[in-house]
């Protein structure tokens, strides 16, 4: 017994100085190249950066991000109203000169008003008898009309004319992404909207990311939430569309909450479009671990990466002014009272959180003690076998 003793005494200050080896696997870096820092960065102590908000009834609101309203968008209806479609190179036009059938475009009965209409040349013209050519680029269907008329008006007395858009082929809008339809869609004389495309599309796929969704411009990038429109009604976020608008939805393959620790399942979550919050986190893993798990250890830990680049690349600067350059904000909620869970019902996660549920203190030594417990026996093993040589009759 005094050999254990003596033994325990010994294995335990080595075992609180190399937890790690005794707790999980070890690593050696004796034989590898391992970067060097400054001693300036070095001096920098990373907790300076960390935040640590307790999660309580009281504070939670604050962190609660806003829910979008329904709003209408009268500037968008505005703009539907004015809304005239410009013909483009490659148009098809159909002229009717009433009362006047040799100079109506020809439609006989299997051919289709587009297969038999005016192109529109690649220079923005058609070629119209009498009148030779007419420059229709980017005008409307009453501007070309009111042109035609003109000009016939030198070979016919008071020309009726009516003029449409028999195919419409020159303007294109590109829906791409997590739709059930990717590709083009044309732009006609309908007002299209961001809605309409979508729905032209075929609708969102299971992967789609409904809070963000950009529309590229002219070069430039502009991000919407279906979420909002679609579901909250916010029509703010609906947007017409115009000739060569790209609309790309995102995937939610980057929608991920990781979740680990003393918890019954631990995984990688994914967030669906309604969101998710830390107490469905939990429920999704089975709960924490009731017999290893610290109840006032409920961590979320999540970066700013903006910042976070910030302080690996200048952290003499950061020391000196840590309030503006966090790097991480740690969201601490305490579930020793079960009714706690419903605050961590309140509180959103966020793609990239990192939920994590620590050991109770009690939990940790056990796990010592487990990794202790085969050197013992096999001390204590060793011992006797000394022992029984000893006692062995010469």
């Amino acid at each position: 017994m005094r050999s254990k003793v003596k033994l325990l005494a010994l294995i335990l200050p080595i075992a609180l100085v190399s937890g790690c080896t005794l707790t999980g696997s070890h690593l050696s870096t004796e034989d590898k190249r391992v970067v060097t820092t400054s001693e300036e960065n070095d001096s920098v102590d990373i907790s300076k950066f960390v935040l640590v908000h307790p999660l309580t009834a009281s504070s939670v609101s604050a962190y609660k991000s806003k829910l979008p309203e329904s709003r209408p968008n009268p500037d968008l209806d505005k703009s539907i109203s004015a809304y005239e479609y410009r013909v483009g190179a490659g148009d098809v036009l159909n002229v009717i000169v009433w009362d006047h059938p040799e100079l109506t475009t020809p439609a006989g009965q299997f051919r289709s008003p587009s297969d038999s209409g005016l192109w529109v040349d690649a220079d923005g013209t058609i070629f119209y008898p009498y009148i030779g050519r007419v420059d229709v680029l980017n005008k409307t269907v009453s501007e070309i009309r009111a042109i035609i008329a003109k000009r016939l008006a030198k070979y016919v007395e008071k020309p009726q004319v009516d003029v449409n858009v028999a195919a419409f082929r020159s303007q294109k809008v590109h829906v791409t992404g997590e739709v059930a339809q990717p590709g083009q869609q044309p732009i006609t004389n309908i007002p299209m909207t961001l809605l309409d495309a979508v729905n032209r599309a075929g609708g969102l796929s299971e992967n789609a990311n409904w809070k963000k969704v950009t529309i590229v411009r002219n070069g430039v990038k502009e991000t919407t939430s279906l979420y909002a429109l679609m579901q909250r009604g916010d029509m703010q976020e609906n947007r017409l569309l115009q000739a060569g608008d790209i609309v790309n939805v995102a995937s939610n393959d980057n929608q991920n909450v990781y979740v680990f620790g003393e918890v019954q399942n631990p995984q990688l979550l994914k967030i669906t479009r309604n969101g998710m919050s830390l107490t469905a986190a939990l429920s999704s893993v089975g709960g924490i671990n009731e017999l290893e798990a610290d109840a006032t250890g409920i961590f979320v830990i999540r970066g700013r990466e903006a910042n976070a680049t910030e302080a690996t690349a200048n952290n003499s600067d950061l020391a000196s002014n840590t309030d503006s350059h966090l790097i991480a904000d740690l969201y601490q909620l305490n579930i020793k009272d079960a009714t706690a869970l419903v605050v961590g019902t309140e509180f959103e996660l966020e793609p990239k959180d990192i939920v994590y549920v620590t050991a109770a203190p009690i939990s940790r030594w056990n796990r010592v003690i487990r990794q202790l417990l085969p050197t013992i026996s096999g001390f204590d093993t060793l011992t006797d076998g000394v022992r029984r040589v000893r006692n062995w009759p010469n």
